[in-house]
């Protein structure tokens, strides 16, 4: 009878499989579930579960076994959860998805009907262990996310693979590269945006109608089929809810939102010392020095070369008397060195944390320090060993962890990589204990690694936040480190290519990410540095760093003129560090990236007039446009989202001359006069080296602190506060003390400030404090643009003293910091 039952089911998915293969639909059964529904038919298996109201997972089980309910990237907490859903005779739905499923195509609406995504036919192909998942693709719809891959920002028409590579000058068109984060974001549909993430850590492929149009399809070779579909409608709300799936980012330190010297490599401690120096001596705000991988004895992790840094701890605290801090890197290759007192090698052996061959020997292979092991990081005990290595670094000042090379690369083989049947032996979360070969742990090994050296500092200094750099991950790697995106060159191409790797890095859960300002590989012309530094400037993490035999980049290399513009650009950035420091809490509560694309907060500009290929906001309330044409001297245009914007420079209405200029940039549609309910608009710019065209949007309040040499020095002065009035007028202001874990159980302040223009003037409020942690600044300085002759500023019943400016359009005022919710009116005379 048993056999029986067997053999009528192979019959069955035999021929399920061949009528899938003729393009046939098979039928299925529907069953409800607690919180979704279940499909089966003879050859597989699906089952749709709503998490939330706007997260659905979707797990396919090939013959009927489910795949094992155990993740890298999404935590049992948030997979055991279920929301309240209503069942019906196809499908169910929640308080805001209808899901059916018919004629084999699973479908997802909003609650009026609008399609947010739909199966395409055959939408479920098994071949073997591969599988393949087919989504119709709306003419309408644009993808964004997966990282920093190449190919510009839209997705759309273009072909993936996920497969971390080490790709030493990688062209814009090159793929894969160093990551691999499975995940999209489809914009423009009918429903409005929504995600899918794919959960599988395998060589896994996503094609935005490349091979086929109108479809939308994604697989892998093997691993389980387990994926995510997140509702918006929004871009930013499908952002929030991806990382509450995956994690949000830690809030950094406050000095990693510095600026960053580095080089591969500063060659001796004198050379670190000379190069901070003069940092000092030209007044360039830093706050951050890398040391690359030369400082180390022979390349090898975990030491130091005593020769050419003979006191490192010594550095370290001169360094940081003058308010720098170190980062070291630190690679996960160890030298095989048995016998030679090497710590590392000796510890990792006795405790057998090193992958193996297929045969089960210890796998070498050759990498900076020659031949070299690699720390099995899928077992809790490899990492928790691996961790504790950093506790003589923590000792000597060192303030970060840098870790490269840990795709992982490996030198002398044509696949830049491991062996494919190399051996892992996973035991660690909630999987079942077993090896696994690399093939299934290769896109997961680096964001092991991060996770291992980060939750090492976290236990070594459990008061300190800790800070690690990565170059390959996974989904969900933002939980333990931030990352750039790799060995770049230095070109004009390359330029514009990290804006858009970082746009999509955070709208993959990378809100902390950077491009090596300069490139790294070739060597810049004295434009394109000072190009490179006003953009690297907006970047979440700004850090200069240059390969070896290239020309130097430090800011001073072109000479005066351009020191001077990138001192600038550099400077701007620590002035606006209160801003950025609230976008960086922002991020670590919600999952808002702090470098967006202006679609992000301004759903219209996705389809605007203008070249937006260089543009993006920070924060949504700062839009920067640099020439999309650089090179160029033409002029071009930049397309305002509705509103109204100003100037950043000159603090006066976008498209508005300066007192001191004979031109104005031209401005079409609608004069913007940062009043309510103005148009979107178009600026003409016209491109010039010494400037960088940046808007705040009407409605802002920005705050700002002044220039500092290093974030360890308190601002001189009240913090300010520019008021740009317009609708839905609003700041925050945050701060903590930049280091610790304190901010954690209250040791912050937070108060949310808003502004409304009536027909008197403008009325700023300033709300309660939240938290309690006394900030540094004991005034504030309001300057409010946009404004028209003289004014009377009160504060309740108490006048305070105002200056204005007719030529800038402004009035101004300080008075001292509340701690209790304020009301100030500006009125005109």
């Amino acid at each position: 009878m048993l056999l029986c039952a067997a053999l009528s089911a192979t019959v069955l998915a035999s021929a399920a499989q061949s009528a899938l293969a003729q393009g046939q639909t098979v039928s299925a059964a529907m069953t409800a579930q607690p919180a979704g529904m279940e499909v089966a038919r003879a050859d597989m298996r699906m089952r749709v579960t709503a998490l939330t109201d706007d997260i659905l997972r979707v797990t396919i089980g090939r013959d009927g076994t489910m795949p094992e309910d155990a993740s890298w990237a999404v935590s049992p907490e948030m997979r055991d959860r279920e929301a309240r859903v209503t069942p019906a005779s196809d499908g169910f739905s929640t308080a805001t998805m209808r899901v059916t499923f018919a004629d084999g195509r699973l479908t997802v609406t909003d609650m009026s009907g609008a399609v947010i995504t739909q199966d395409a036919p055959n939408s479920v192909t098994l071949d073997g262990s591969a599988f393949t998942l087919r989504k119709a693709m709306p003419q309408s719809e644009r993808y964004f996310g997966m990282g920093d891959k190449t190919g510009g920002m839209d997705r759309r028409g273009k072909s993936f693979v996920n497969w971390n590579t080490d790709a030493f000058g990688f062209s814009s068109a090159d793929d894969p590269i160093y990551k691999s984060i499975p995940f999209f974001i489809g914009v423009g549909g009918a429903g409005g945006s929504y995600g899918i993430f794919l959960d599988n850590t395998w060589r896994t492929w996503f094609d935005f109608g490349h091979k086929e149009e109108g479809v939308l399809s994604f697989g892998g070779p093997d691993g389980p089929i387990d994926y995510y579909i997140i509702n918006g409608p929004s871009t930013a709300e499908v952002v929030r809810r991806y990382t509450d799936l995956t994690g949000k980012a830690p809030l950094t330190p406050q000095w990693a939102l510095g600026y960053q010297q580095s080089r591969y490599s500063y060659m001796s401690a004198e050379e670190v010392r000379d190069v901070a120096a003069r940092l000092r001596a030209e007044r360039i705000p830093t706050d951050v020095m890398w040391l690359d991988i030369d400082f180390q004895d022979r390349n090898r992790p975990f030491t130091v070369n005593t020769k050419t840094f003979p006191d490192l701890p010594g550095l370290i605290e001169d360094l940081g008397d003058d308010g720098m801090k170190v980062i070291t890197i630190t690679d996960l290759h160890i030298a095989a060195a048995p016998n030679e007192g090497y710590t590392p090698y000796e510890t990792g052996t006795a405790g057998d944390h090193w992958v193996k061959r297929a045969d089960g020997q210890t796998y070498v292979a050759p990498v900076w320090p020659g031949p070299s092991v690699f720390p099995d990081f899928t077992q809790e005990s490899t990492r928790d060993w691996w961790g504790a290595l950093f506790e003589e670094q923590l000792d000597w000042g060192v303030a970060g962890a840098w870790n490269d090379m840990n795709e992982p690369a490996i030198f002398e083989t044509p696949t830049k990589t491991m062996p494919l049947d190399n051996v892992h032996r996973i035991a660690s979360d909630d999987f079942a204990p077993r090896t696994a070969t690399q093939l299934e742990m290769h896109n997961v090994y680096g964001m092991e690694n991060t996770r291992a050296t980060y939750d090492g500092l976290r236990t070594l200094r459990p008061d300190e936040r800790a800070y690690v750099m990565t170059r390959a991950s996974y989904a969900g790697g933002q939980r333990y480190s931030v990352t750039w995106t790799g060995d770049n060159t230095a070109s004009w191409d390359h330029l514009k290519l990290s804006i858009q790797q970082i746009i999509n890095l955070g709208l993959s859960g990378f809100s902390y990410s950077g491009a090596d300002v300069s490139g790294f590989g070739g060597g810049p012309s004295a434009d394109l540095l000072t190009r490179w530094f006003q953009i690297g400037a907006f970047y979440p993490v700004f850090r200069n760093h240059s390969a070896k035999d290239t020309p130097r980049v430090e800011p001073w290399v072109d000479g005066p003129e351009h020191l001077a513009i990138r001192r600038r650009f550099i400077e701007e950035r620590y002035r606006l560090m209160p801003y950025l420091y609230g976008l960086a809490e922002l991020n670590a509560r919600t999952g808002d990236p702090i470098l967006r694309p202006v679609f992000y907060d301004y759903p219209g500009a996705l389809n605007a007039a203008c070249d937006q290929s260089w543009t993006f906001t920070v924060g949504g309330a700062m839009l920067v446009a640099p020439p999309p044409k650089p090179e160029s001297p033409q002029q071009y245009d930049v397309c305002l989202p509705a509103g109204g914007w100003y100037d950043y420079w000159t603090g006066l209405p976008a498209g508005e001359p300066a007192a001191d200029q004979d031109d104005a940039p031209i401005l079409s549609a609608t004069q913007a006069t940062g009043g309510p309910r103005v148009p979107s608009s178009i600026v003409r710019e016209t491109p010039r080296l010494d400037h960088l065209p940046i808007f705040v949007r009407a409605g802002t309040i920005l705050p700002r602190q002044a220039v500092v040499q290093s974030l360890s020095e308190t601002p001189a002065g009240p913090l300010m506060l520019d008021v740009y009035p317009g609708e839905d007028c609003r700041g925050t202001l945050y701060a903590d003390d930049g280091h610790s874990m304190a901010f954690q159980q209250g040791g912050y302040v937070r108060q949310e400030l808003t502004c409304t223009v009536t027909p008197e003037g403008v009325s700023i409020d300033i709300g309660a404090r939240e938290g309690r942690f006394s900030p540094w600044w004991q005034q504030i300085a309001v300057t409010v643009h946009g404004w028209d002759g003289t004014a009377e500023v009160r504060q309740g019943r108490r006048t305070l003293d105002s200056r204005s400016d007719a030529a800038t359009r402004t009035v101004g005022f300080t008075f001292d910091a509340p701690s209790r919710p304020t009301e100030i009116t500006v009125a005109r005379n």
